[in-house]
């Protein structure tokens, strides 16, 4: 005998329960999906990166937010909440939810062992089908090592890759520049990294 399928939610259920639940979830194609804690390496490298660049954009009308800031993405229905994202000007939020940002300029999502293939695959996926995005980083956490993945202008994606912490780290698409050394402060690396 086999189980019955489990039903699906509808975004605006998913919304309802995501108000009061205790925690974040993300939702695709009628499931939801509780997010995990994170290692004190993918938080310390998430909050210097943060820091680094709230200054570097002081005064040029782009923001950064962090993990708490939901994203739809509308081709999709994807409802998550990346590490980081560089928002320029007030932003497009949906009109059933005002807490839904549907415009970031720029993506960062900081890599662990559990999240690595997702955001390298199906989810960098349905994030370069946000017509906003102009770039997608990912950030290593076990090793000085930054993907940047910048939208040009017939639509296909530019990748580099800037290792080592002797190394800086500029974006693209936003007025930002950051030490490697200053991203990974205060962050003990393995001897042999996950990836």
């Amino acid at each position: 005998m086999s189980a019955a399928p489990k039903p699906k939610l509808t975004a605006a259920e998913y919304l309802a329960i995501e108000r009061a639940a205790p925690y974040k979830s993300e939702f695709f194609g009628g499931e939801m999906f509780a997010m995990s804690g994170a290692s004190p390496a993918h938080n310390r490298v998430k909050d210097n990166l943060i820091g680094a660049l709230a200054a570097a954009l002081r005064g040029t009308g782009c923001y950064t937010h962090s993990s708490d800031q939901r994203v739809r993405v509308d081709a999709t229905g994807l409802y998550t909440y990346p590490d980081i994202l560089i928002l320029c000007g007030p932003g497009e939020f949906a009109a059933d939810d005002p807490y839904t940002l549907l415009d970031p300029k720029v993506i960062i999502e900081v890599l662990s062992d559990s999240t690595r293939g997702y955001d390298r695959g199906a989810k960098a996926r349905q994030y370069k089908r946000l017509p906003s995005l102009q770039e997608y980083v990912l950030v290593e956490q076990d090793e000085a090592v930054i993907d940047r993945y910048v939208r040009q202008p017939g639509g296909s994606w530019d990748a580099t890759t800037v290792e080592g912490l002797a190394a800086e780290f500029a974006f693209a698409s936003v007025a930002a520049r950051v030490p490697m050394a200053d991203v990974y402060a205060g962050v003990a690396f393995p001897e042999t990294p996950s990836r």
